[in-house]
C-alpha cells in the first residue's frame, strides 16, 4: 500500500513547476545569445514555442521530461503507467494528451512552413553546448 502525500505539500510542489524560463531553457538561450543569435521567447505562435527565430522560421521547444512523457524512459521503466502508482489512469491520460498536443502543434507549425525543433530537458541539461551548437547550425543554414 502506498502512502498519500499531504495535499498541501503536493500543491506547494506543483506551484513551483515552471512552464516558462526553466533552467534548461535559460541555458540554451544564454548560449544562443553568446553565439550571436537573436530570437523571440514564448512567441504567440500555436503552442507558444520557447524560442523563435522569426526570419528563419525556426521554432524550438524544450520539453520537460515529466510533463511531456519522457520520465519513464529516463527511469528505465517498462511503461508510462509504471511511473504513477496512484491515480494511474488519470496521470497516463494527462501525459498522453500532452504528447498528442505536442504532435498537433508540430504538425500545425510544419504546415505553416516552420521548422520545429524539440529537445528533452534532460538532454539540454546534460550538455547545453551541444544542443546550442546544433540549433545554431540549423538556424544559420536556413
Amino acid at each position: 500500500m502506498t502512502r498519500s502525500r499531504d495535499p498541501v505539500v503536493t500543491s506547494r510542489m506543483m506551484a513551483r513547476v515552471r512552464h516558462k524560463h526553466s533552467k534548461a531553457e535559460l541555458a540554451i538561450r544564454r548560449r544562443l545569445f553568446q553565439r550571436g543569435l537573436r530570437y523571440r521567447v514564448h512567441h504567440t505562435l500555436v503552442g507558444k514555442p520557447d524560442i523563435v527565430f522569426t526570419k528563419r522560421r525556426v521554432v524550438v521547444f524544450i520539453d520537460g521530461d515529466f510533463w511531456h512523457g519522457n520520465a519513464w524512459r529516463l527511469r528505465s521503466l517498462a511503461s508510462l503507467a509504471e511511473l504513477f502508482p496512484n491515480r494511474t489512469e488519470w496521470w497516463v491520460a494527462k501525459i498522453t494528451r500532452t504528447m498528442q498536443r505536442d504532435e498537433e502543434v508540430t504538425a500545425a507549425l510544419t504546415a505553416q512552413r516552420w521548422l520545429v525543433l524539440r529537445y528533452w530537458e534532460s538532454a539540454v541539461l546534460a550538455d547545453p553546448d551541444i544542443i546550442a551548437a546544433e540549433i545554431e547550425a540549423i538556424v544559420r543554414a536556413r
